[in-house]
Order: C-alpha cells, then structure tokens, then sequence
C-alpha cells in the first residue's frame, strides 16, 4: 500500500495517545487526527478505581501527555467530538455535526463501555457506573457521604471499588452470580484468598446470588433487593458487571466483529486500511496460538507502537504477554500471561498465601500458561521467560522458593 498522509484515531484514551505518539516517534510527518467524545485530554484509566479514587493522587497524574504535547508534536486533538459513521468508499469519519475527515489509515480505539443491567430502578438518582474521570469523581464524592455502598459484580472494578469504599470508612456489599468473586478467572483456590481477604475487612460478600431490583426512595437508590428475598441496604448503588467492547463503529462499517474488532497479529482490521487496539482489538496472538481480547492497561500502552510500524508498511506483530495490576487493601500483585477463563489447569504455588505473600502459577502439561506475583516483586521477567520458552517445568522446582525460577525447567532434575 502506499505510504500514508492522513491518520484519524477514533478514540482519544490511553490506546489513541498512544498511537499518535508511535506515529511521531516513527518519524511520520504527515497529518494525525486524535478524535475523542470526553471533554478531557487524554488520561489513563487504572487509577479511577485505585489510588484517584482513594484521593491518593491528584487529576494532572492521570494524563498521558503533558497539556501541551499534542500541539508541539502537530496532532490535531479533538475532544468532546462525537464520530457517528465511518465511510470505506471514501476514506472519511463522519462526525455527529455533520462534517466528514479524510484518513489514509483509521485507528479504532473506542475502548469498552460499562455492561448495562435491565433491572427495575436502574435508572435513580445514586445509580453508578466506573469508566470515565466523571464517573470516578462522582464515586468519590458518593464515598465522601455515603454510610453503605451496595456493589454489583465482583470482578476487578467491584473489589477496588469496595476497598476504596472500606478505607473511607464506607460499608460495601458486593453481590456476586459465581461461588467466589474472580472464580471464573483465577478457580476456586485463588479466588478464596480474595474472598478471605474482603471478609476479613469487614465486606459484605453476597455469593452465589443476583441482583433483582434496584429499590428505591424519593427516586434515590436504597439498596438491592436480591433473588432470595433479601435486601442489601445502601446509600448508593454502583454496577460493575463487566464490559462490553464499543464495536459499533465497526459494525456499522462492516468490519469483522466478534467480541471485538478481529485483526490479524499486525492489528491490521479485515479492512487493510483500518486497525484496531485497546480494549476493541481481539488480535490473533502468535504465541498462544488464538485470538485474545484483553481489556488491560498494558495492551493499551504497547499495541499501539505495533499499529504504528505495520500502517508505516514495516514488518510487525503484537506478542506480547498479557499482563495487568490490582491493589486491594494490603494484597498488590501483578499477572503476567493467559490461562483462558474457565479453563482446567494445576495451580502452583510458592510462598505462603496465608501471608498474603506467594506466586501462584497456572499450569498444563507441565508448562507454565500464567503466573500471579503477589506482594513479591521483580519476578515479572523471570516468569514471562517460563511462560514463552513453553519449557516443561519441574511442579516441586517451581514450587520451592529456594530454588531460581529459573531453574524449574524439567530437563534440570536429572
């Protein structure tokens, strides 16, 4: 293809900076459009249920760039700006006002918006969702008055929200569909110790249970009622039930879509002149062999620079291990690789989970699919070394801290 002149990216988060960043650093010098429907500079997400929420950081922390990056480095930033259709024959974005860009090469980076649930008061006053700066602010400031916050979904967002809810002196119930909060990505072992640790301060874990209704007084939330008869008393509701890739651009334009954008390890869409990354991109992975869709602040940090090289017509392919971060009251880890959810495998650890301490890793066929760090640092190198050589591992090697992971190769126990 030829050498392109014009780049619109739909999408002005951490994934769309990013990739206007990657552009200028591969030294093209024609125009970059950064589209983006907030009113904000683009900013990173992570701290909105962490330390932003917590009041541990100020606003200015989040942003990806300094104010005046975009104009010093000529990239036409456009905030507040709705795109409404995208236009393949002619290579333009329609805006929502009417006005049309021209793009040589489109980036989507529309991110995932928060999953809607169709319960009966859904809509009252003190109804919250988490995905944007605004909707953190307004959390914030609902933990800043609330006695009791009720919270839908115990995935990552819920748990934060539910530590951050704890450390404000909030009281926090989560209701949860699965036997333990995070069951379905980490199984039964791990997920208990996440289980053990909200109990053990002081968090209202409702398992195995659904959210019937939002109840409500003078058009404010006043609780949940759940599907065994019970009422969860609250000042304030918050739904985290997951969410869902914003595809509709894509779409609409004909893309193909299946729980994402689907793009070749490049990024590259089923239009060649179109790419996706963030949370939208499901990219066929090189080394686990399938396509993945991972809606992590890494892939939104790294794919870019990949998007960049191959609309540059330079060879390039994303590879890189899925990795995300969560901190909840005194447990901060890091998990590195994939072990598809739900899937069976044997989980390995070392250290001692009772101490909040240990790395659990996720194992089949004596190879290494996953790893989880916590409260131990500096091993994300030596595990992403495990994890892509798909060396067969030694169980009882990996297993003994005192023994290098890098020594936990099956070869080296003879």
């Amino acid at each position: 293809m030829t050498t392109p002149n014009e780049i619109v990216i739909v999408g002005a988060g951490l994934a769309g900076a990013k990739t206007a960043q990657a552009l200028r650093e591969n030294s093209f010098d024609g125009k970059i459009t950064l589209i983006g429907n907030e009113a904000h500079r683009p900013y990173e997400r992570p701290p909105l249920s962490k330390d932003y929420l917590q009041r541990k950081v100020d606003r200015g922390s989040l942003d990806v760039h300094e104010p005046g990056y975009y104009a010093r480095h000529h990239i036409d930033l456009r905030t507040d700006t709705c795109v409404s259709a995208i236009d393949r024959a002619t290579h333009q974005v329609v805006l929502a006002d009417g006005g049309r860009i021209a793009y040589d090469r489109l980036v989507l980076a529309t991110g995932a918006t928060p999953r809607r649930l169709p319960l009966p008061g859904a809509d009252a006053q003190g109804v919250r969702y988490l995905r944007s700066v605004d909707d953190s602010d307004q959390l914030r400031d609902t933990l800043s008055t609330a006695a009791q916050i009720a919270i839908v979904g115990g995935g990552w967002i819920g748990l934060e929200v539910a530590a951050a809810a704890r450390a404000a002196g909030v009281e926090a119930s989560v209701v949860v569909r699965a036997p333990l909060p995070l069951v379905h990505i980490l199984g039964p072992q791990i997920a208990q110790i996440f289980a053990d640790l909200h109990r053990s301060h002081g968090v209202d874990l409702r398992l195995h249970r659904n959210a019937t209704e939002i109840t409500t007084r003078d058009g404010a939330a006043s609780g949940l009622r759940l599907d065994d008869g019970t009422h969860v008393d609250a000042d304030a509701v918050l739904i985290a039930a997951g969410a869902v890739p914003d595809t509709s651009l894509a779409e609409q334009a004909g893309l193909a879509v299946d729980d994402g954008v689907l793009t070749d390890s490049s990024l590259r869409s089923s239009d060649p002149h179109i790419y996706a990354v963030g949370d939208i991109a499901r990219a066929e992975h090189p080394l686990l062999g399938t396509r993945i869709r991972v809606e992590h602040w890494a892939n939104a940090l790294h794919q870019p620079a990949t998007a960049a090289a191959s609309i540059l017509d330079r060879p390039a392919r994303y590879d890189r291990l899925p990795y995300f971060y969560t901190d909840q009251f005194e447990l901060s880890m890091e998990y590195t690789g994939y072990s598809p959810p739900g899937a069976t495998s044997q989980v390995v650890i070392r250290g001692n989970p009772d101490q909040l301490r240990f790395i659990a890793f996720w194992v089949r066929e004596q190879r290494v699919l996953a790893a989880m760090n916590v409260n131990v640092w500096d091993v994300t190198d030596p595990i992403t070394q495990l994890i892509r050589q798909r060396t067969p591992i030694d169980t009882a090697r990996l297993a003994d801290p005192t023994m290098p992971l890098t020594d936990a190769a099956a070869s080296r126990t003879e």
